[in-house]
């Protein structure tokens, strides 16, 4: 396997656990430039900055120099590192470890995806990571092992143009891992809830709570696939369109 240049960010801030596994699981790959938020963006989706600047600062982790921190997006970072602060365009973009699940309809909502989704948009190879899980312990090293399967694949085989690949991974010993399973993106929606609280001055807040339903459907999902025990792989693209209602809309009688 050739050595690559890979550009490593994540939507978690960069001083969250899982991007330092990822950076360690591929350092013997190639150049790894880390570009991440200085602050956690989860929830950020594909949000871009465009009315503060953004300011690159370096960060040590454990005595060592270990990448750039961002005043913004995941979006940001990769458009940032990609187009300005790195002096060669990656190979391959990758993007978490993320904690929690991005499976489901967290796809729309995720800056781990569209921090791997920029990298699609900009004709880079790019994967996004996300270990499904929140309570402790949280199996980050065999998160890390998954990873360096998943990016080796990536580095041999490619990707489709247009088209990142998310991986979700089940919070597994590796001997209890099923394997590897390509699924869709599941259907589900969020049940918002908003606690109502008070702050010290006497004035209402709010703070969006609420869970993932998920819909039923005849297809095995990501989510299904991560419940079953398995890493679901699943390939997004960010064509939106909904094409098979192409024929019907344009069937309408629509004058002015």
């Amino acid at each position: 396997m050739r050595l690559m240049r890979i550009l490593i960010s994540n939507d978690d801030g960069i001083h969250a656990p899982g991007i330092e596994v990822l950076a360690d699981a591929v350092s013997d790959l190639g150049d790894i430039d880390v570009v991440a938020p200085a602050q956690e963006q989860s929830g950020a989706s594909h949000s871009v900055t465009l009315n503060h600047p953004l300011r690159p600062l370096p960060v040590t982790r454990e005595g060592r120099e270990f990448g750039l921190s961002v005043s913004g997006t995941p979006a940001d970072c990769v458009k940032l590192a990609v187009h300005h602060l790195l002096p060669h365009p990656p190979d391959l973009i990758l993007s978490g470890i993320n904690r929690g699940s991005n499976a489901g309809i967290c796809v729309i909502y995720s800056g781990t995806i569209s921090a791997a989704a920029e990298g699609a948009i900009l004709g880079i190879p790019s994967i996004a990571f996300s270990l499904c899980a929140f309570e402790t312990p949280l199996l980050w090293d065999a998160a890390g092992q998954v990873a360096r399967k998943v990016v080796e694949n990536v580095a041999q085989s490619g990707l489709p143009g247009d088209t990142m690949l998310n991986v979700n991974i089940p919070n597994l010993p590796v001997d209890q891992l099923r394997g590897f399973a390509v699924a869709p993106m599941g259907k589900s929606r969020y049940i918002d809830e908003f606690e109502e609280r008070i702050d010290p001055r006497g004035n209402k807040y709010y703070w969006l709570v609420g869970e993932v339903h998920r819909a039923e459907s005849s297809k095995r999902s990501d989510l299904d696939a991560v419940e079953e025990g398995y890493v679901a792989l699943t390939p997004i693209h960010f064509d939106l369109t909904d094409h098979d209602s192409l024929e019907r809309l344009s069937r309408w009688q629509l004058s002015l």
